[in-house]
């Protein structure tokens, strides 16, 4: 009787070469799936065929590159975005919104594909800057003018969720991460030169309390999500631990060898400061971006901390890792 191939299942990973799609691609290659991964350089693409995934030549605003790749795939990992502190809000929605409407478009279009899961964001659901504790996904996703970062998130997670069902078979998912954390995170080397440069300041004291999530506990919540959760829905996943500002920073800034003295603002001043800064961005055409912004303090200037009953109660999510083996794997690397 001749042996029966199981046809191994095909995963498309946008952002591949970033912190999150990188340890996605390696999590998905060790369960035994094939993966492609979207790459717009060269260098994507040779950093995407290390980690053992196809590389497919385009980008989020290439809709036929998109095609070509989705084809004969069974899910869609969407991990690619643009993140900073700082920039218009075309600029944003160029690559979060017209990206997410690319990708929808081509997705829907493969008969193959049943599941497209987005990498959004927590922070979907802050407006003005208040305390947020204990939040679930009942919590409505904002959009404000300082911040358009989280807002153009906000309107492509939107446009993923009412995509839900446009095909038999097809739905969409979003999963929404805090602060994500783990070795070679992005950022991290410019806090520690800014702490060196003896330029750091905390902002309230730093004792606001925050939720985090290191990138292999989102990673476990995105393998989850491909085999179950609901369409159409949304779910926060965090790390087990609450930390506050301090605490969190503190701990990473350590694992480079660095610490923080306690020199503070009050957020009322930094809110002052960081709109004063815009301006004077704006009205000179500065390049890079100001020491401080309005989007930076949004995200870490008051208290922000999550529930993840939903997804416990529909994917199965546990985190993998605790907060202390996630730092001491930082520093041993």
């Amino acid at each position: 009787m001749a042996d029966i191939e199981i046809r191994r299942r095909i995963a498309f990973v946008t952002g591949g070469s970033g912190f999150v799609g990188g340890r996605l691609i390696r999590a998905l290659v060790a369960r035994g799936w094939d993966v492609r991964a979207l790459a717009r350089s060269s260098a994507s693409m040779a950093a995407v065929a290390a980690l053992g995934a196809t590389p497919v030549s385009g980008d989020i605003g290439n809709r036929e590159a998109l095609s070509a790749g989705l084809e004969g795939c069974d899910v869609v990992f969407h991990a690619a975005a643009m993140f900073k502190l700082w920039g218009t809000r075309r600029e944003f929605d160029a690559v979060n919104v017209d990206g997410m409407d690319n990708l929808i478009a081509a997705a829907v279009a493969a008969s193959s594909v049943r599941k497209l899961i987005y990498v959004s964001a927590a922070a979907v659901v802050m407006g003005d800057p208040v305390a947020l504790v204990e939040i679930d996904e009942t919590a409505p996703t904002q959009q404000r003018g300082f911040a358009p970062y989280n807002s153009s998130k906000a309107e492509a997670e939107a446009r993923l969720l009412a995509a839900n069902n446009r095909r038999p078979g097809f739905e969409t998912m979003a999963i929404r991460p805090p602060m994500i954390w783990g070795k070679d995170m992005p950022m991290l080397e410019q806090m520690a030169a800014t702490v060196r440069k003896g330029q750091w300041q905390w902002v309230g004291g730093g004792t606001q309390a925050m939720s985090t999530c290191h990138v292999d506990n989102l990673v476990e919540a995105l393998l989850l999500a491909a085999d179950s959760g609901r369409g159409g829905q949304a779910y926060f996943v965090a790390d087990d631990e609450k930390g506050t500002l301090k605490s969190v920073l503190s701990a990473l800034l350590a694992t480079q060898g660095v610490t923080a003295k306690d020199k503070s603002v009050s957020f009322a001043m930094a809110w002052r400061l960081s709109t004063v800064m815009e301006m004077i961005w704006r009205l000179l055409h500065l390049g890079g971006e100001p020491p401080l912004t309005r989007q930076m303090l949004q995200l870490i200037g008051k208290p922000f901390t999550l529930r993840t009953d939903k997804a416990q109660r529909h994917l199965g999510y546990e985190p993998r890792l605790t907060w202390q083996e996630g730092i001491d794997a930082m520093s041993r690397s």
